[in-house]
């Protein structure tokens, strides 16, 4: 279904069809979508296909397999790197042909996040510093690393960038960002009614 929805909203945000096949469009997208909605879940209860622990979030804004607006990231480890790859469509546009700078941001923070938590430490994002080189296209393949480069306590720290696959040396967007790991208490305080449902 995610591949599907990725696919309407691709077509949606490219089409330039006459304003009443947009409108028979909306009515048959209304009408798909109705069944769907009358079972859903709360904002407390996690999706049945996600595996918290293992790391799976079908509904992921970035890598999910079933987010309708997920690129989606493909993430692995190669050694001390993460290395994520995706192409970017229309729906992510800022500039004419060019991906919106929030979108870089969100896209090297989760690949920062993936690399504190593949390493052992998990934490939340305090703070994330971008740096925007050049703007990076849409419609072209793209290759993001990150990597841990201090840990100081329950305060990790990483680096990333984004570049093409034909030129991964070149860095459109780089990022750095801060981790904390959370007490106890933090995350019983955050995630205490989450926790408690997936028990």
């Amino acid at each position: 279904m995610g591949e599907a929805l990725r696919l309407l909203i691709e077509n949606a945000t490219a089409t330039e069809m006459p304003t009443e096949h947009i409108l028979r469009a909306a009515e048959l997208i209304r009408q798909a979508a109705a069944p769907l909605g009358e079972h859903r879940r709360g904002r407390f209860d996690t999706a049945s296909a996600d595996d918290l622990l293992g790391g799976i979030r079908l509904y992921n804004p970035v890598t999910g397999e079933g987010s309708a607006f997920a690129p989606p990231v493909d993430m692995h480890r190669e050694g001390d790197l993460a290395i994520g790859t995706c192409t970017l469509g229309r729906a992510f546009e800022g500039p004419p042909s060019f991906a919106h700078g929030g979108v870089s941001a969100m896209l090297l923070d989760q690949m920062l996040g993936y690399a504190v938590t593949t390493a052992g430490h998990p934490g939340m994002t305090v703070r994330l510093d971008t740096v925007y080189r050049s703007p990076v296209p849409l419609y072209t393949p793209l290759r993001m690393t990150a990597s841990i480069t201090e840990v100081n306590g329950r305060r990790v720290t990483a680096t990333g960038a984004i570049t093409t696959t034909t030129a991964p040396t070149t860095a459109l967007v780089e990022a750095t960002g801060l981790f904390v790991a959370l007490r106890s208490d933090q995350a019983k305080r955050l995630f205490g009614p989450v926790l408690d449902r997936s028990a």
